[in-house]
């Protein structure tokens, strides 16, 4: 039995997806706060369990005759991120779970400036001590996010960031799609793994690449970090996601996420999503409208 979290979610959403077309609904079941957000899984005959990282006890049973469980990172805003994943694991050993598959990040490390990447270091110690075989899936940062994270660029033509560095922008569906591959594998993966696109590519690259596609000047701007929190809070953003974001670009210039590995293509069996596929497509987006 495969049992998966935040399967109502994008990234394992996907994954749930992609399992379904390789393996029986009665050889999966999804864990999920609100079982009404699953119902296209019941639909199919795959079990649902109500399950929540701040309940321990009703993860324990969640967890129940998984042979391998497939735990997506927390998103909670207002969580504690590290007690929800280590609520989970102790579940998970509890319920005597298989193997945990962990949805980690690329660059995870206690001094990064991304905070995130230190709750994933976190969670993946909470599994290397738990006892129980543990995979980390270390996925580069999701290219999705380029919508944001490159500004308004197509009203004003340039692109303003705080700092520059290189980023294995990776597309989130090609990481669903891995994992699946990952969790039917004749041979575990053990520890961390790493899934990135095959190139890493600065601002000042994805800038080109814009200007390329849509064959107008497109720059860069790299601004003091206080100007650049500034201006974002001007246009209306929070200044404590802001912020947030402010340690992504930092991570960025240090080369926390500058490292590409090849396993995702062999996985995949083909050449991941691009991050110039990704900026046409955003090019097209805003083309159709």
């Amino acid at each position: 039995m495969i049992t998966i979290t935040g399967a109502t979610g994008a990234l394992n959403g996907a994954t749930a997806d992609h399992l379904l077309e390789r393996i029986p609904a009665s050889e999966l079941t999804v864990v999920t706060r609100d079982p009404a957000k699953a119902a296209r899984f019941a639909d199919r005959g795959v079990a649902v369990r109500q399950g929540d990282y701040d309940d321990p006890t009703g993860l324990r049973d969640a967890f129940a005759g998984a042979d391998q469980l497939l735990l997506v990172s927390s998103n909670d805003p207002a969580g504690d991120t590290v007690t929800q994943h280590r609520n989970a694991v102790e579940a998970a050993v509890a319920a005597g779970v298989g193997r945990v598959l962990y949805t980690s990040h690329q660059g995870v490390a206690a001094a990064s400036p991304f905070f995130p990447a230190r709750h994933h270091l976190a969670t993946e110690e909470l599994l290397d001590a738990s006892g129980l075989p543990w995979t980390s899936l270390r996925n580069g940062f999701y290219a999705h996010s380029l919508q944001w994270l490159l500004g308004p660029w197509q009203t004003t033509g340039t692109v303003s960031v705080p700092a520059d560095g290189p980023v294995s922008w990776t597309a989130r569906e090609d990481a669903a799609a891995a994992a699946a591959v990952i969790l039917l594998a004749d041979e575990p993966f053990d520890g961390p793994v790493t899934l990135t696109a095959s190139e890493a590519p600065t601002f000042t690259e994805l800038a080109r690449i814009a200007s390329e596609e849509t064959g107008r000047p497109v720059t860069l701007e790299v601004l003091d970090e206080e100007e650049w929190v500034a201006r974002a809070v001007q246009g209306g953003q929070p200044e404590r996601m802001v912020r947030f974001l402010l340690g992504m670009y930092q991570a960025a210039a240090q080369g926390y996420f500058a490292g590409t590995d090849p396993l995702l293509r062999d996985l995949l069996g083909r050449e991941p999503v691009t991050a110039r596929e990704v900026v046409a497509g955003l090019v097209a987006g805003e083309q159709a409208h």
